[in-house]
């Protein structure tokens, strides 16, 4: 790009911290007797709190002192719910449940304790949650009048979606045990009530053979079961028969994401082949109501949907779009016609936002898919920014990204990739990955370089790529193993991964096990796809962020890895936040590392002698 686009009004208006600013998103929708509640972080403090749309106006709930935001499996999920005369929810601080009334009283603690709670609902006049205290972890039902608690199932490593039926006879839930993840097999569990209340002995309805991912159990309004199950090759309803499970008709497409957070909501039975939901399809998103074998399209011009609720009158859902941030959204089922309830606010005019362009190119024996951001100006072959997620069995979506818009402001173009291994291209594009951690996602960072140049839509010679967590392992196997990139940033980043398997938590204790494979009997891999020990074939420059606490990828994986780059003299340096875990919350830590990572390749570039 050339200089008076990099330094133009338009550009430095739209700064790091108006990007970050423009991060508002949104969880967790409950639509009850009283209204609808949403879960919203804002990130001027990272916090979380509760709303409730009430007399056509957003009224927030959660008074100062309280983040809404459980930490079971550290990645969270299901931290409120609704319950008859007001909400339940898990702060963040002490992690301990808490009751709110709907009256303007203080919130009042439920449980004291060591615990950690997760994915709650509410049923019968008691919590249902998912109870972690240390590496062990059950499902528990807490009286919200005495804060009594009753052991409902242990002995699994972990446990998720707890769903009483309409009648209070049957409890489902899901389970799995190390060395499998949730995305990879679980097991679909029921529980009958005995006559004197308590519960007879579970079964396993389906994922005895662990050749499936079940996940989101719900009961319709007659208690029958349902759930997802990626059984035919993408996460799709099925419904309980005498003789098992039974599809549901819809479409050959995910209908959820790699369950990585809990209490997730992309889906509702609605009796019967009935059902409302969403699904992907080539990474855009769909959202659909089929009754009666006719299905009724509510996508809109929105191309992402996550945690659906419905009634009569309204479908409400969390959505965005590629020129629209995400929102709370209310859709009148019979004209359509959306109200937006919170956030949809673009940070941006409609024409200086960058539009995603759908990414399908051969890599390797296969293909990876993403999305294409072109750079705004007039600029002829710019830059590009690699954007590799993290999970790494997670995803990106086409919408708009207010750090993708900072960067096409600058004159970047923008690949958000969903390289193989990625969710939302069915099962076996997910299982992909499977042993080749550090190959795969790598071959196809540096394929869409050679893809997008060979188009002449970018400089191949003037290349980035970046990552968070397996995002920065991928970006740091890049740049040791290939020679493609002119320099890379590692947020928060694996360098080790013997090391991360040492000290990470139980939720991945095994992962690394399935994405490269054990570690005693496979040590020369490992030793092959260790950046650390590659060190020494980075010969470009790389920057790393990194929170103090984090748990997941600890703070010595990148302390290592920037002292063994400086060693040999490669242009490395490294910035801190000592109130961050794994992942940035707070608007100044993130606006402060997504400038110092432009002026970082601007430098670069500058160094090199390139036009920027």
């Amino acid at each position: 790009m050339n200089e008076t686009h990099a330094s133009s009004p338009k550009a430095e208006a739209f700064s790091a911290a108006r990007a970050v600013a423009a991060g508002i998103d949104f969880a967790e929708l409950r639509l009850g007797a009283h209204g609808l509640f949403w879960n919203e972080y804002r990130p001027e403090d990272g916090a979380c709190r509760i709303w409730h749309w009430r007399d056509g106006q957003a009224h927030c709930l959660t008074p100062p002192g309280f983040s809404v935001r459980s930490r079971v499996y550290e990645y969270g999920g299901g931290a409120f719910c609704l319950s008859d005369d007001g909400l339940l929810f898990v702060n963040e601080a002490d992690q301990q449940l808490y009751r709110q009334s709907l009256r303007g009283e203080a919130p009042v603690a439920l449980t004291t304790g060591e615990c950690r709670y997760g994915d709650v609902q509410f049923a019968a006049g008691q919590v249902l949650a998912v109870e972690e205290q240390h590496d062990q972890h059950r499902l528990v039902s807490i009286d919200t009048d005495n804060g009594k608690r009753q052991l409902l199932a242990e002995g699994a490593d972990f446990y998720a979606a707890p769903t009483l039926s309409p009648d209070g006879q049957r409890l489902a839930w899901i389970e799995w045990d190390r060395p499998h993840q949730p995305w990879t097999a679980t097991r679909l569990m029921v529980a009958d009530r005995l006559a004197n209340g308590r519960w007879d002995d579970p079964r396993c309805l389906a994922g005895d053979d662990a050749q499936e991912s079940l996940q989101q159990p719900r009961f319709d309004a007659t208690g029958r079961l349902y759930c997802l199950t990626d059984r035919a090759g993408f996460w799709q309803p099925w419904g309980e028969t005498r003789n098992g499970l039974q599809a549901l008709p819809c479409a050959a497409a995910d209908h959820a994401p790699a369950p990585w957070q809990l209490g997730t909501c992309t889906w509702l039975p609605l009796g019967g082949d009935n059902w409302f939901g969403t699904w992907t399809e080539a990474g855009f998103g769909h959202l659909g109501l089929r009754v009666d074998g006719t299905q009724q399209d509510f996508s809109g011009s929105y191309s992402r949907f996550r945690n659906l609720a419905l009634d009569e009158r309204f479908i409400y859902c969390i959505a965005a779009s590629p020129v629209s941030p995400s929102a709370v959204l209310a859709i009148d089922r019979q004209s359509q016609q959306v109200t937006l309830l919170a956030g949809g606010v673009a940070p941006l005019p409609p024409e200086q936002i960058s539009r995603p362009c759908t990414l399908r190119y051969p890599s390797g024996q296969g293909e990876a898919h993403g999305f294409f951001y072109p750079a705004m100006g007039d600029a002829e072959r710019p830059p590009l920014v690699v954007f590799i997620h993290g999970g790494p069995t997670s995803a990106c979506y086409p919408i708009l990204d207010p750090r993708i818009q900072y960067w096409a402001q600058r004159g970047f173009a923008v690949a958000d990739l969903n390289y193989r291994g990625s969710s939302g291209y069915g099962r076996e594009y997910r299982q992909a990955l499977h042993l080749r951690w550090g190959e795969v996602d790598v071959e196809d960072a540096c394929a869409v370089v050679a893809y997008l140049a060979g188009q002449g839509l970018v400089d191949g010679e003037r290349a980035f790529i970046r990552g968070g967590s397996a995002g920065g392992y991928t970006t740091l196997c890049a740049l040791a193993f290939a020679d493609v990139f002119r320099a890379g940033a590692s947020l928060y980043g694996v360098s080790d991964p013997l090391a991360l398997g040492r000290a990470t938590h139980k939720f991945e204790g095994d992962y690394l096990d399935w994405l490269i494979g054990d570690p005693e009997q496979e040590a020369e891999r490992y030793r092959a796809r260790t950046p650390l020990l590659h060190a020494g074939n980075i010969r470009v420059p790389v920057i790393f962020f990194q929170g103090e606490l984090d748990a997941v990828v600890v703070p010595q994986q990148t302390r290592d890895m920037l002292k063994a780059l400086q060693d040999k003299g490669i242009a490395a340096q490294a910035h801190y936040y000592p109130d961050e875990r794994h992942g940035f919350r707070k608007a100044a830590n993130q606006a402060h590392a997504l400038e110092q990572e432009w002026r970082f390749y601007r430098q670069v570039m500058e160094q090199a002698g390139t036009p920027h």
